[in-house]
Formats: C-alpha cells, sequence, structure tokens
C-alpha cells in the first residue's frame, strides 16, 4: 500500500505557528551579528584619536581609512546577494561574519595608515555581506503578522553595537591600547561564527526553492511546531506559495530588473538612497549645525545624541504599525513625518528644550523608516532573488550615505545657516514618501487589473 503524499506549504505553514523558542533563537543570532557589524562599522572612529597621536599624523590623513570601510560595505552588500540567492543565506552569512572578524584582527596589526585603509576595506566586505542575509533570513523565518517588527527588532542591534563600541572603547582603549578595540571586533565575531554554524538554520524557503531533501526541510520545521504532519518517516512534499516565477530561468541580478520588479525596485532604491542621504547628513553634521547655531560643545553633542536615541523606539513602533496596515503606505508616512518635523526645525524654535524634543522626534521618523526598508525589500522579491533584492537596495543605499556626508560638507561650505539646512532636508524626505507611495499605487491597480480580469472569466 502506497503512502499518502502530504503537502505543506512552508511560509503559509510559519504563518500560522506562534512565535517559537526556535524563531526567537534565530532572531538572538541575527541581532548578535548586526550588533558585531554596529561595532565594527563603528570601531574606526573610537580609536581615530588614539591613532593620530601615537602615529603623530593629522586628522585628515584618516580619511581614506574613514571611507575604506564604507566601500567595502557597499560592494560587500552587492556581491552577496547574488552568492546567497545561489548557494544559501547561511553559508553566505557565516563566512561573511567570519571573515569581517578575522580582517577586524588584521586591522590591529597595522603599522601604516594605507595598511590600515587596505584592512578596513576588507572588513567592510565582510560587513556589507552579513546585513542583507541577516535580514533575508530573519524575514523567512518570521511570521507575516510580525515579520516587520522582528525585522526592525533584530536591526536594534546596530544600536546596540554602536553603543557597546563606545562603552568598549571609552574602557578597553586607556588600558590596552587602540588595538585592543580592534582585537574586541574580531574575537566577538569569531566567537559568533561558532554559535551560527550550530545554531542558524538554513532558509527553509530557500531550500524548497533548490529542492534540498524534504527530511532536511521537516527537521527544521519540527524546532518550529510539533505538527504531526512533519513526524519523522512521513511522506511530505514542501513547496512555496511564492510563485512569482516571471523570468525564473533568470539570473537572480537580472529578475529584480526584469519588467514585473524593475519598478519597484527603480523605487525602493530611490527612497532607500534619500532616506540614507538624510540620516547620513544629520549624523556627520549635526554638532557643527549646533555650534554654528550658537551651542556649546558640550550641548551641541548633548543634542545630537538625542537624534540616534529616537531610533530604538521608532523602529519597534514603526515595526509594529507595518504589519498591522499597509507597509508602503505606512513607511511612506513615517517620511513625510520627517519632513514635517524637519521643516518645523528650520522655522526656527527658539527654545532648546523643544528643539531637543524635535530632534529627538525626527531621529525617530528618519531612523525607522531607513531600517523598515529593508523589511520592504524582503516582503517585494520573490524567493529566488530575495537575497539580491535585499542587498542591492543597501548597497545602492550606501550612496546615499556618500551623498548626505558630501552634500553636509558643501553646504557647510556655501555659508549655508541652520535653519535653511533643516528646510533643504524635506525635499529628500518628501521624494522617498513619493517613490513608495508610487509603489502602493502601482501594486493596488495591478491587484484591481487582477480581479477585474478574474471577474470577466465565465464560469463554465
Amino acid at each position: 500500500m502506497e503512502k499518502t503524499i502530504r503537502t505543506i506549504e512552508v511560509q503559509s505553514f510559519i504563518d500560522g505557528e506562534r512565535f517559537s523558542p526556535y524563531q526567537w533563537i534565530i532572531l538572538i543570532l541575527c541581532f548578535l551579528v548586526v550588533a558585531a557589524d554596529g561595532f565594527d562599522t563603528a570601531a574606526i572612529g573610537f580609536i581615530a584619536p588614539s591613532l593620530t597621536s601615537d602615529w603623530g599624523i593629522a586628522r585628515a590623513a584618516l580619511g581614506p581609512v574613514m571611507s575604506a570601510a564604507l566601500v567595502g560595505l557597499g560592494i560587500g552588500a552587492l556581491a552577496a546577494g547574488p552568492a546567497a540567492d545561489r548557494i544559501g543565506r547561511k553559508a553566505v552569512l557565516v563566512l561573511s561574519v567570519f571573515f569581517f572578524g578575522v580582517w577586524s584582527l588584521a586591522s590591529a596589526q597595522a603599522t601604516s595608515v594605507e595598511a590600515l585603509t587596505a584592512w578596513r576595506f576588507l572588513t567592510g566586505l565582510g560587513l556589507g555581506a552579513a546585513m542583507p542575509n541577516a535580514v533575508t533570513l530573519m524575514s523567512e523565518y518570521a511570521p507575516a503578522r510580525s515579520r516587520a517588527v522582528a525585522v526592525n527588532t533584530m536591526f536594534c542591534g546596530f544600536s546596540v553595537g554602536l553603543s557597546l563600541g563606545g562603552l568598549c572603547a571609552a574602557w578597553l582603549i586607556p588600558h590596552f591600547g587602540w588595538q585592543s578595540v580592534l582585537v574586541a571586533g574580531g574575537v566577538g565575531p569569531i566567537v559568533l561564527t561558532a554559535l551560527l554554524i550550530f545554531m542558524l538554520p538554513e532558509s527553509a524557503q530557500f531550500m524548497v526553492v533548490r529542492k534540498r531533501p524534504a527530511e532536511k526541510i521537516a527537521r527544521v520545521l519540527r524546532r518550529i511546531s510539533n505538527d504531526a504532519r512533519l513526524a519523522q518517516g512521513a511522506s511530505i512534499a514542501f513547496t512555496t506559495a511564492d510563485t512569482r516565477s516571471e523570468g525564473a530561468d533568470k539570473s537572480s541580478l537580472a529578475l529584480i530588473v526584469s519588467r514585473p520588479y524593475r519598478f519597484g525596485t527603480s523605487m525602493l532604491w530611490l527612497a532607500y538612497f534619500m532616506g540614507l542621504m538624510i540620516f547620513y547628513l544629520l549624523t556627520n553634521w549635526l554638532p557643527t549645525l549646533f555650534k554654528d547655531a550658537g551651542f556649546s560643545a558640550e550641548r551641541a553633542a548633548l543634542t545630537t545624541s538625542l537624534f540616534p536615541l529616537g531610533g530604538i523606539l521608532g523602529n519597534l513602533c514603526l515595526g509594529w504599525v507595518m504589519d498591522k496596515a499597509n507597509p508602503r503606505r505606512v513607511n511612506a508616512c513615517a517620511y513625510v513625518l520627517a519632513a514635517a518635523l524637519v521643516l518645523t526645525i528650520g522655522r526656527g524654535v527658539a527654545d532648546q528644550f523643544w528643539l531637543a524634543v524635535l530632534i529627538f522626534l525626527t531621529g525617530t521618523a528618519v531612523t525607522s523608516a531607513v531600517t523598515s526598508m529593508s523589511s520592504l525589500a524582503a516582503s517585494f522579491y520573490p524567493t529566488q532573488s530575495r537575497a539580491t533584492g535585499v542587498a542591492w537596495m543597501l548597497g545602492i543605499g550606501r550612496m546615499g550615505a556618500v551623498a548626505g556626508a558630501m552634500t553636509g560638507g558643501l553646504l557647510m561650505s556655501m555659508g549655508m545657516q541652520f535653519g535653511a539646512v533643516f528646510t533643504l532636508l524635506a525635499i529628500p524626505a518628501f521624494v522617498a514618501a513619493f517613490a513608495l507611495g508610487a509603489l502602493s499605487r502601482r501594486d493596488a491597480s495591478a491587484q484591481a487589473h487582477t480581479l477585474d480580469q478574474a471577474a470577466r472569466v465565465p464560469i463554465e
């Protein structure tokens, strides 16, 4: 007698289960990856004063070192996506975390600006490859009802990593020198690599698409649920409802720019570029803007610190709202709110307390809007090109980061005043909101057209 073969659609199965302890482990591991990313990304900033003193160089000489990791981040993201869609999310994530740990250790041995620049570039390659794969893996294991808040919670690790880096540097450098910060930034990821190898699963959706053995997929899903259909020895066929297979014969990169996805890809890139342009312009130039506005150095630093602080609260709140409503419209509204806030600051706020409140709220809106773009990208692309779609959006967005830093410098050189700079920032915020609004309208029109076509089909 032949066994009955049960068919299980993987994403529907995950969506129908509670958020299990095993999924919490995945979330914690991805959170730690992003935290390590944040620590290593910011490490060079923490050690810069000691470097200039020890090596007897001017601060300007560290410019190539500062930018090397950012360039590597962009290249690493662009390369990692297609690789992950071909060989797997876990494999690329494990390798990227291991290598940015190794290259951080190598950076600690540098004795010249040129050597440190080269090692920081290689570190950036690993950092850039890690982030998009953590996003993709987390999004594919989170139920649809809580996907945005799960991904945004994971991204809070970046802020934790930044803060932890500052605390560690403040204690390590006086006791062990600047090299100790880079050593810590290398040892942590290498230890984390071992945890990822033994505890992190490959994406179940990816395994279905790549036709991996059913028992291997079932073994992972059994750790999420004790559903009787997953019993050992049962005959199971796994499928994925992600049937968006237009151009399935194309490479993952060709697919994200193919006709069905081209418009959405361009809108996601535009929105993310503009968001990072605002974020990095304010992150790099807020202290200078406040000082030019007459703030003391201490007051300028304190008020500036409120900007990234708002990001943690914003990530969680916006992620929760995105899971309850149309996520693209919600994120577009976050950009509109950011535009309204920078316009309000640009019109002039005399009271320093209320200015600090507005800076905190602006950080909340901008940071959460930028962070949530990864969740939007992960839900937009099909499984076979999801890692590439997320990675390329992150990679293209890095150009926005560079543009933001450069634009800030240009505005400062032109003598642009505090209020005028904030007023101008409303432009990229509105552009980002328009891009996401256009994408949302395009999807609504496509769905209406599909329903209309279905209604016209005669019933036999």
